[in-house]
């Protein structure tokens, strides 16, 4: 069982996220602080590097005339420079504004003005292209700083640039970085995250200090992490849960290897070796299918010996959960299929991982169960942007699959009416950014933040999500629906799935649109006679037809009959961030994927 946490810790914790940071660079200068691509190697810095490049930055921030809580925008990908920039933004005492590398200039010139962002730095003449498109729309943008774009000297700074006018006013004001620093409170603005949003406009969540610094003070005091693990961090870092693990990071002195290529997430982990990382749900469920399809198409005694390995794997696992010991018999098995099965799953990941987190969507707890038989921990834990990410975690001495954790210590979670998760705490927003109004419907009456979500809570506090409430529907016949249930088993059966989506909102049945992962039936393909095929012509062929159907059939067999699948079909494109269809968070937009395909889900029921 993991150590008890006094909840009092949180009247003790260093003010802003700036000290924090400082803190860290004195404690480990010379320890690892960042390592990140360059070329095909590797690159790494330590603390006391990154402390004065850091520092120069933000002087160079200074020079321009930021004030405290003066938003600073960031539009890039995950790499090294986001976090100096985003560090350096602290130091200065502003306020970093998010923009993710895929947002449409529109949008972005919104959350720019809305934002009223003093400076921007943008990653490439791609992120430049976007801002000098609207430059008419942005009054209060003064300067853009760029990591890799063509830079002018004046509108327009390169890194270094900004670097050495930090170096000219450091050099007049010496102390002026631990100056600004603690002058900061910890109820001040430290970041403004756009939610995605899978409807309308993106809205500016405020987040204050306190709750970066609580969020990495929590993971430090739970003793799960220390200077001695690397972490490998691909998530985007305009959102939340990408976020919190570098206050994470600064609280636990951990390195990171830091590349947002998702493309290149399995070749990394192999090559850095990582003890743990945080993802969403799609990596492991895309991880789970190429592992099956490659030992499906092995075939022969090895396909056999993988499915007698995660059977015994499974049952070992429910006897140790259950408080039962294991036969002899069955640990000889198990310790012999750890060399030959288990052990090579592992080394897909690098062979040093103590456990990863999983967050920003529900995982199937079969996926889950598969990689733990398979000695793979995947902590499953809940939060909002709204939250500063984390609100409940599964713990590595204290976990239970399916659920979400216990609320932080320090925090608190209730079930609200109709099953609302609502949650309290230091870690909560200061609000919606010059939306009030929103701001009020946020909150219940007595203070609680409402998530929108419904969810249990069990007698030991695990809390388990059930759905989401504007997602949940009732056919014609009454029948409540929780579509992210079934979408999630559907993943968990069918190795080739992508997406599954399910409607029958006031309908008299149950219906269902799916994409295939494209990776995933190239492979396909390959294995029956369609190589070299397009994706279009491999998904409508009445062979893959006919495999879906067969998954759709398994499915069935473990639905009530009422959330039954009566009718599905295939798109002929998966979904993508590019297309609308997902956020950047991978997260599905239902209502535009139900708007696209309204004549096809309406056919259904002709």
């Amino acid at each position: 069982m993991p150590a008890t946490i006094d909840p009092g810790f949180v009247d003790h914790l260093t003010p802003n996220v700036a000290l924090l940071f400082l803190d860290r660079v004195a404690t480990s200068p010379d320890s690892e602080a960042y390592r990140f691509p360059v070329g095909e190697a590797w690159e790494s810095v330590t603390w006391r590097q990154t402390g004065e490049l850091v520092s120069r930055l933000a002087a160079g921030l200074l020079s321009l005339g930021i004030e405290p809580e003066q938003r600073v925008g960031i539009a890039s990908s995950t790499r090294y420079e986001w976090v100096l920039a985003d560090l350096a933004i602290m130091l200065a005492a502003g306020a970093t504004t998010t923009v993710y590398p895929t947002t449409n200039s529109e949008d972005t010139a919104y959350i720019l003005s809305d934002a009223e962002c003093r400076v921007v730095f943008a990653e490439d003449d791609e992120q430049l292209a976007k801002i000098a498109e609207h430059r008419g729309e942005l009054p209060a943008l003064g300067t853009v700083v760029t990591f890799d774009g063509a830079a002018d000297g004046e509108g327009v700074l390169s890194l270094d640039q900004l670097a050495a006018r930090g170096d000219v006013y450091l050099a007049e004001h010496p102390d002026v970085i631990r100056r600004t620093a603690e002058a900061i409170p910890a109820d001040q603005l430290a970041t403004l995250i756009y939610t995605s949003g899978t409807t309308g406009r993106p809205k500016g969540v405020r987040l204050l200090h306190r709750g970066w610094v609580y969020q990495g003070a929590l993971i430090k005091e739970q003793g799960i992490l220390d200077e001695t693990d690397l972490q490998f961090l691909w998530l985007p870092m305009a959102h939340s849960f990408g976020k919190v693990l570098l206050s994470a990071q600064l609280a636990c002195g951990f390195a990171t290897a830091i590349d947002g290529r998702v493309d290149r997430i399995v070749d990394n982990l192999g090559v850095v070796k990582p003890t743990f990382m945080g993802a969403a749900p799609r990596i492991f469920e895309k991880a789970h299918a190429r592992i099956v399809t490659m030992q499906a198409a092995e075939g022969g005694a090895k396909e056999k010996i993988f499915t007698k390995a995660f059977e015994v794997g499974t049952t070992v696992d429910r006897l140790k959960r259950e408080g039962k010991s294991v036969p002899l018999a069955l640990r000889v098995q198990h310790g012999l299929f750890d060399k030959l099965v288990y052990s090579k799953v592992r080394e897909r990941f690098g062979g040093r991982v103590k456990f990863f987190i999983s967050g920003s969507a529900a995982l199937n707890s079969e996926i889950a169960d598969f990689f733990h038989a398979a000695g793979i921990l995947i902590l499953e834990g809940y939060g909002l942007t709204e939250n500063s990410a984390g609100a409940a975690v599964n713990h590595p001495d204290d976990y239970r699959i399916g659920s979400v954790g216990k609320a932080m210590p320090g925090s608190e979670i209730r079930i609200g009416e109709g099953d609302e998760i609502q949650i309290r705490g230091p870690h909560i927003m200061a609000g919606y950014h010059n939306l009030p109004e929103e701001t009020a419907k946020a909150f219940t009456e007595d203070g609680w933040l409402r998530t929108g979500d419904k969810g249990s809570l069990d007698a030991e506090g695990f809390l388990t999500i059930t759905g989401r409430i504007k997602d949940l529907f009732k056919t014609s016949g009454g029948k409540y629906i929780a579509p992210s249930a079934i979408e999630a088993k559907f993943k968990a059966l069918c190795p080739y799935a992508s997406q599954f989506l399910v409607f029958g909102n006031e309908r008299n049945f149950v219906v269902a649109l799916i994409t295939l992962d494209p990776d995933a039936m190239a492979t396909w393909a390959e294995e029956n006679g369609m190589s070299g095929a397009s994706y279009t012509d491999i998904v409508r062929s009445e062979k893959v037809r006919a495999m879906v159907g067969g998954y759709v059939d398994q499915l069935n067999e473990r639905l009530n009959r009422w959330e039954t699948i009566k009718k599905w079909d295939l798109l002929d494109h998966d979904l993508t961030i590019e297309s609308g269809e997902l956020t950047p968070s991978m997260k599905v937009k239902r209502n535009v994927v139900e708007s696209n395909n309204s004549e096809r889900i309406a056919s259904f029921y002709s």
